[in-house]
């Protein structure tokens, strides 16, 4: 078997350690007789996994206690409608960061509950930098300021967490969520699906802060209700049970790995030669301003767009897949997440420089 590097924006590559050891209990985990996938969740195996899931992330994290932590269905899309309905309290306005693609969809999603102040917009950019600070129009009478920590498609990553003038800070960390570190303190509520960085599909994190818990509103159903889920272990009904146990199994590979802080430096040097390898290349070229570029999903455009199909076609046959850019914005993407070994940033970059030289 010969396994590729798979450069997909999500789902995405996982940890080979992580795909054997679930491979190795598939049929049997720990002398239970029976497959994770069989296991009831209100049992005693399946128990143990839950805790351990929740206690790995909090101590990842550095969670506070005042803070609870959901694992919820849905993806982080469905929570571009349930964060509205669990957090206006009474408000009818929140205020929203437009910086790419997935703010776009969350700003529209939200505006079936409440009125949309859109504190700043990249647009102008086509989505390639962030808006200064300074030019951030936030309504202090707003429910929350929402932001997406790093734009998937675009390839656009906040480096500092904004200030959000007193509102809590609610954020879409979908695809850099563990691969920094992160003050959980200076949020309201994070979320994440779970596809990039932490596991296989079908899990959404979501952090929400104590003070934010038991404020949605009486339509809101109460599988979408936090405080409800929160008060049944995130398990009012059935979760994605094997999703919760391969999401268990990264955060111990990520522990094994040295936590956040160790992870994070590989991340930095893996991205960093790759920016490198395009700055210097006269055929590549990556448009994000420089300040704002993700470590996570580097987006490269051809300058002759019609090497694209021979691109990526002989990329895959050097075993390098996924690297066609979204649809909506063209060119190449790279999505570098933990589980990318520098080994895969090597071989796509030797690859780049032959392809250059060879056309």
């Amino acid at each position: 078997m010969s396994r590729i590097y798979n450069f997909s924006a999500g789902p995405s590559t996982l940890p080979e350690s992580v795909l054997l050891q679930a491979q190795q209990e598939m049929l049997e985990w720990h002398d239970s007789g029976m497959s994770v996938m069989e296991m009831s969740h209100r049992g005693k195996h399946f128990a143990l996994i839950a805790e351990e899931l929740e206690s790995d992330l909090r101590e990842l994290l550095a969670i506070p206690s005042n803070y609870k932590v959901l694992f919820l269905q849905g993806g982080a899309s469905a929570q571009f409608s349930l964060i509205p309905q669990n957090l206006l309290n009474g408000k009818t306005k929140a205020c929203y960061l437009n910086t790419g693609a997935w703010s776009e969809k969350a700003i529209k999603d939200a505006q079936a509950f409440c009125e949309v102040v859109v504190s700043a917009s990249a647009e102008n950019t086509k989505f390639t930098s962030i808006p200064d600070a300074a030019s951030w129009v936030i309504d202090t009478e707003a429910a929350y300021l929402h932001y997406t920590s790093n734009e998937t498609i675009h390839g656009v990553e906040f480096q500092n967490i904004p200030d959000s003038k007193g509102l809590p800070l609610v954020s879409d960390m979908s695809s850099n969520i563990l691969s920094r570190p992160v003050d959980v303190n200076q949020y309201g509520l994070i979320y994440a699906g779970t596809q990039k960085n932490m596991g296989p599909s079908g899990v959404t994190i979501v952090i929400v802060r104590d003070d934010l818990c038991g404020n949605a509103t009486k339509t809101t159903p109460p599988v979408f209700n936090y405080a409800e889920q929160a008060k049944n272990q995130s398990m009012l009904n059935t979760p994605a049970t094997y999703n919760w146990y391969l999401v268990g199994l990264v955060l111990k590979w990520l522990k094994g790995q040295g936590g956040i802080a160790a992870i994070e430096q590989r991340n930095i040097t893996k991205v960093t030669k790759l920016y490198q390898a395009i700055d210097e290349s006269a055929l590549y070229h990556n448009p994000v301003a420089i300040p704002y570029r993700s470590r996570m999903n580097v987006p490269f455009i051809l300058a002759d767009e019609n090497l694209d199909k021979a691109f990526l076609s002989e990329a895959e046959a050097h075993g390098l897949y996924e690297l066609k850019g979204h649809r909506s914005v063209g060119g190449m993407r790279a999505s570098i997440y933990n589980a990318m070994p520098e080994a895969g940033v090597e071989a796509l970059m030797a690859f780049m420089a032959e392809f250059e030289r060879t056309h």
